[in-house]
């Protein structure tokens, strides 16, 4: 780790009063060093990673992390806060604060090391001798492992501060490479503690975990290694499989077999699952092992003692009658709402690519061969090589087939959110019927719900042992998909269908004031989160009016009003940038240049790093110009047909003189209001008022405050 850290990495005065602030601080000196190149942006994804789950730990312990390609090489900053940070711990604010930054594509080598510091915060030797040390080399060197901790600084023997830690993490290390492990190495208890499972006196009670957090650096490993302390303190063996960024080793089946129960703690999903089925399971988040590991040892116990298992290969939660949403973040205890959304966005974000392959050789055989193309026979009957309708027609008819999988994905993914592998069958039965009886994309929505909870209510019902190994692959998908199928064929198909033809209706009815409104409003919606839940709802709503062979006029107003509003936001930075540079930094006039190819090609996520960094300024006068255009859009009755493409497709936009008239409309609103905002604050002075490039107004909101980043 000598590469990673120095003393000019470490402040033991730290003063930041937020974790913004204490963020900022800490990068600014990894830009000093070369160590990030684009501070706001390397800002913007630490920003992201935090409003996934909060990094603050029990203990007194911040440890804010990302993967970001503003990294040159792995570095870690360390800040020692004397009044404290809040970063979200439920026994409150840190005064250990490390940053730890990889770059997109850090090797594995560097990754163990920063799992090994992981390991380390859970040693309360190692943390005693950080808030003892008195200057910057010393705490440095200490992170590093090249100093002994200080025998003042804990009550017990003079010891190394990272002897007992690298002993830890040397028997993980066996776990991990070999999947197993001698009883001694992760127990440290003899027979007849207790530690022994009922009816088996002969050895104590054993079980395998799995932790993964979405950035696989920090989190992962300190759950690892809190769950083995917590283990070798109770006489439990625990065997830890870590899923990591680095990858991960596969715990060894003997191991996984001979285990008495399973911890799945995790926030983002387990690879291969299905490997636990059958066991005692408890299925949380990844935090709730660091900061509770005896509570999660203790219902595993109580759960084999009771005889409960649960058929993880099927998602179930250990019982405990929660789904496990593919994708989810967070603690185990978020309310059925963020759950529903999470849901939906696993459908929604595996059937976008759909939309977008889809839509595009639409357009395209649009393009070539002239509205009339869809009446073009079928390639398979004539195709001419050096004929361009017949070039149109292959084009038009393979976006027609990545069309007709949008509802299928759509319902299919819902419900693999919400139940893992065995949700895909009955999803994707009832979004082909969905698509059979004209009920559309609310069909879907219905059937991907519908399918998950079916799931999840066949995997609560008791099975014998015998019959667990083919419920996965026959009874599940069978029962789940005859149930589905029924209700959508014969009790709920026809209503939603009925009301998705109502929806079309009044959309094709709309006009006027009702069109320049509706305009508005997706306007508003496309430049809330740049990319975010919200961002997703509206072109959702957009691109499965036009995900039929022949869309509707105001289906296809709505779709070029959406994407319009979409490029209003980075274009609007761009612009900005250009005439008012010097209301922003280097790294956002850098961002800036950017800007103007990503808002050219309908990537909203290119405002990303301005709204992180200054949310109460940037995202409302994106709003704002983004309702203007969407209503302008409206108004002019342009159309669109591919679901992306930018300025890219504007040949393939009805009225796109106008239609860009519209865009420029928005932009200019939106630059307008930023430069008016951020003329209006006040000037900070001093050393801490600006950054590399100045301009920089540390009294505005930090990145994260308030809008979800797109991770």
């Amino acid at each position: 780790m000598s590469d990673m850290i120095t003393a000019d990495l470490v402040d033991l005065d730290l003063s930041a009063d937020t974790k913004e602030a204490a963020a900022r601080a800490l990068a600014e000196r990894m830009v000093a060093l070369g160590r990030v190149t684009d501070l706001e942006g390397f800002l913007a994804d630490v920003a992201a990673r935090e409003a996934q789950m909060p990094t603050g730990l029990d203990g007194g312990i911040g440890i804010p992390h990302c993967r970001s390609e503003h990294v040159t090489e792995p570095t870690l900053a360390f800040g020692r806060s004397a009044a404290g940070v809040d970063f979200g711990a439920a026994d409150g604010p840190a005064d250990l604060i490390f940053l730890i930054a990889a770059p997109a594509g850090a090797d594995d080598a560097h990754l163990t090391i920063l799992s090994s510091l992981a390991r380390q915060l859970m040693n309360a030797e190692f943390t005693a001798a950080l808030r003892s040390a008195g200057d910057a080399a010393a705490a440095a060197a200490l992170i590093r492992g090249e100093e002994p901790a200080p025998a003042e600084a804990t009550d017990t023997p003079e010891e190394p501060a990272d002897t007992a830690d690298t002993a830890d993490t040397a028997a993980t290390a066996d776990l991990t490479d070999t999947g197993a492990a001698p009883a001694a190495a992760s127990a440290g208890t003899a027979p007849g503690s207790t530690g022994q499972e009922p009816g088996g006196p002969d050895r104590p009670f054993r079980i395998v975990a799995v932790t993964s957090c979405p950035t696989g650096i920090a989190h992962t490993y300190m759950a690892a290694e809190s769950l083995e302390n917590a283990g070798r303190e109770e006489g439990v063996e625990v065997v830890v499989e870590t899923q990591g960024s680095a990858g991960f080793t596969r715990l060894d089946p003997a191991v996984i077999a001979a285990a008495d129960g399973v911890i799945l703690a995790h926030d983002v999903a387990v690879r291969e699952k299905d490997r636990f089925a059958g066991k005692p399971t408890v299925d949380t988040g990844v935090k709730a092992a660091i900061n509770r590991p005896g509570e999660l040892i203790g219902e595993v116990r109580d759960k084999a003692a009771r005889g409960e298992v649960t058929a993880v290969a099927t998602g179930g939660r250990g019982g405990d009658g929660g789904a496990t949403p593919v994708e989810r973040g967070g603690e185990s205890g978020e309310g059925y709402g963020a759950k529903l959304r999470k849901w939906l966005m696993s459908g929604v974000s595996y059937m976008v690519p759909f939309v977008a392959a889809g839509g595009l050789l639409i357009a395209l055989g649009f393009a070539i061969g002239g509205y009339e193309i869809n009446k073009a026979p079928s390639v398979m009957d004539h195709f001419a090589w050096t004929q361009a309708d017949s070039w149109a027609a292959l084009l038009f008819q393979i976006g027609g087939v990545a069309f007709a999988f949008l509802v299928p994905v759509l319902a299919g993914y819902i419900a693999y959110g919400m139940a893992d592998r065995p949700g895909l069958v009955p999803g994707f039965v009832g979004g082909s019927i969905a698509l059979t009886i004209n009920a559309g994309f609310l069909g879907g929505l219905a059937a991907g719900l519908i399918s998950g909870a079916v799931v999840l209510a066949i995997q609560r019902v008791p099975i014998p042992k015998a019959l667990r190994g083919i419920m996965p692959v026959v009874v599940i998908p069978l029962v789940s998909a005859a149930v589905v199928g029924f209700l959508m064929f014969v009790v709920i198909g026809k209503p939603i269908a009925s009301a998705q033809s109502g929806m079309t209706d009044w959309l094709n009815g709309l006009s006027g004031a009702n069109a320049v409104l509706l305009g508005a409003l997706l306007g508003l919606m496309m430049c809330f989160d740049l990319g975010g839940p919200v961002n997703k709802v509206a072109y959702t709503f957009a691109t499965a009016g036009i995900a039929v062979a022949s869309p509707s006029d105001s289906a296809m107003k709505i779709m070029a009003a959406v994407m319009a509003a979409g490029m209003v936001p980075p274009l609007a930075m761009a612009l900005a940038t250009t005439v008012r540079g010097r209301l922003f930094n280097a790294a956002e006039r850098e961002n800036g240049k950017a800007a103007w190819v990503l808002g050219a090609s309908f990537i909203s996520e290119g405002a990303i790093p301005f709204a992180a960094a200054d949310p109460l300024r940037v995202i409302p006068s994106s709003m704002v110009g983004g309702a203007v255009t969407g209503a302008l859009s409206m108004a002019f009755g342009a159309t669109l047909r591919a679901p992306h493409g930018g300025i890219f497709v504007v040949p393939l936009i009805g009225n796109p003189l106008l239609y860009l008239v519209a865009i420029a409309a928005g932009v200019c609103v939106t630059t307008a209001l930023v430069i008016v905002l951020k003329g209006l604050r006040k000037p900070v002075t001093g050393p801490s008022a600006q950054g590399p490039g100045g301009g920089t107004d540390p009294s505005a909101p930090t990145p994260g405050a308030t809008q979800p980043v797109a991770a």
